[in-house]
């Protein structure tokens, strides 16, 4: 680990819990309630660490000499590009910024940090990320679509929450809520829906 590296992982360390989720946000894009400080931290030094090996925008050429004339067209066809390269997000909202990162990404978010999608989508744009649904492989090795769903739930919520599965056996937190979305749509007569959070849970056990 470099210097740098260390005196980032320091900084993050001395850091509250609110702050540290507060960090998360603003480098990530992401809001995250997790009380886990190791996922928390681990995330932001990967985000950090795949901003600083993007490679350096290549240098402008010198401009031409242009006649008046020239001159003039030339500038002005420069300020439409500008304008198209670097303000054509300006006046979009975050609702409209959300829309294209789906477009360019291929899969939505819930982020409504305007910095990140801009920069996700310009990424995604030049090839520099990967793009389409998340995947995961079952147990056969056959890949499958992945949806992440959002579950925001206050701290204390989750604390008791955690306790309560623990004092019964159940191995983490994924199990326990797959195990509760089964129960529940068994309990609403959905069994065919129930019995694939059944098979799934024994796949990934």
């Amino acid at each position: 680990m470099s210097n740098r590296n260390k005196r980032t992982r320091n900084e993050l360390e001395r850091l509250r819990l609110p702050e540290l989720q507060a960090r998360f946000r603003e480098v990530v894009g992401e809001t995250s309630r997790s009380p886990n400080r190791k996922f928390l931290i681990r995330r932001i030094e990967e985000t950090l660490a795949a901003r600083a090996e993007q490679p350096a925008a290549p240098e402008s050429p010198p401009p031409a000499v242009d006649t008046p004339a020239e001159e003039s067209a030339a500038s002005d066809a420069s300020a439409a590009t500008a304008t198209h390269v670097r303000g054509r997000f300006t006046s979009m909202s975050i609702e409209e910024l959300q829309a294209k990162y789906l477009e360019a990404v291929g899969r939505a978010t819930g982020s409504d940090d305007r910095r990140y999608l801009i920069w996700k989508i310009r990424e995604a744009e030049k090839g520099r990320i990967p793009v389409g649904p998340r995947k995961t492989r079952e147990r056969n090795g056959e890949p499958v679509d992945v949806k992440i769903l959002p579950l925001r739930l206050e701290a204390e919520v989750v604390e008791r929450m955690d306790e309560a599965w623990r004092t019964r056996g159940i191995k983490n937190r994924m199990e326990f809520f797959r195990r509760a979305l089964g129960h529940y749509l068994s309990h609403l007569g959905a069994e065919e829906a129930a019995a694939l959070f059944t098979n799934a849970g024994a796949a990934s056990a």
